[in-house]
């Protein structure tokens, strides 16, 4: 087999030229919107908080249980505390009706409160050493990165769609 082949000529399709114009889009009643509402509810940014809060308890309790060390589970609950604090600033944030004036607003007001999250994120960590005495790094990353990891729960255990609408 040679690899030295001349390509096939192109197709000569015209099926892009032929095709019809899209249909204009159709406006839903407000109903319909309510309905589409109800069937698929949004999930709240503070549910996803109230996860990661139970998470880093839970974690920094098997922490404190299987090495039977009080500071692994302070660390373990400080570094699930370093996701979900700033989470809960930035739901906070994002849920203030400052930011539904515009869609530009919105967006500008998510990347800000995304730097605020990040900032503060990154002020807890260097602020571990002094605030958590005798404090474990490995036990703040696992803490920090299964906290992380619960985003999902809220999304698996979201409110169930309203069927009578």
């Amino acid at each position: 087999m040679s690899l030295n082949k001349p390509l096939p000529p192109p197709l000569e399709d015209d099926s892009w030229s032929n095709r019809e114009a899209p249909a204009e889009p159709v406006r839903w009643t407000a109903a319909q919107a309510r309905a589409l509402r109800a069937r698929s509810p949004s999930i709240s940014p503070w549910r996803v908080v109230s996860w990661q809060l139970v998470a880093a308890v839970l974690i920094a309790s098997a922490a404190g249980l299987i090495s039977g060390e009080a500071s692994m589970a302070w660390s373990a609950l400080y570094g699930g505390l370093t996701v979900a604090l700033p989470a809960a600033v930035l739901a906070r944030g994002m849920t203030s009706p400052l930011g539904r004036i515009g869609a530009v607003s919105s967006a500008m007001g998510f990347m800000l409160w995304e730097m605020v999250k990040i900032g503060l994120s990154v002020a807890m960590l260097i602020a571990a050493t002094s605030v958590v005495a005798n404090l474990s790094w490995p036990a703040l990353l696992a803490g920090l990165i299964l906290t992380m990891k619960v985003y999902w729960l809220a999304a698996v255990f979201k409110p169930k769609p309203v069927t009578n609408v």
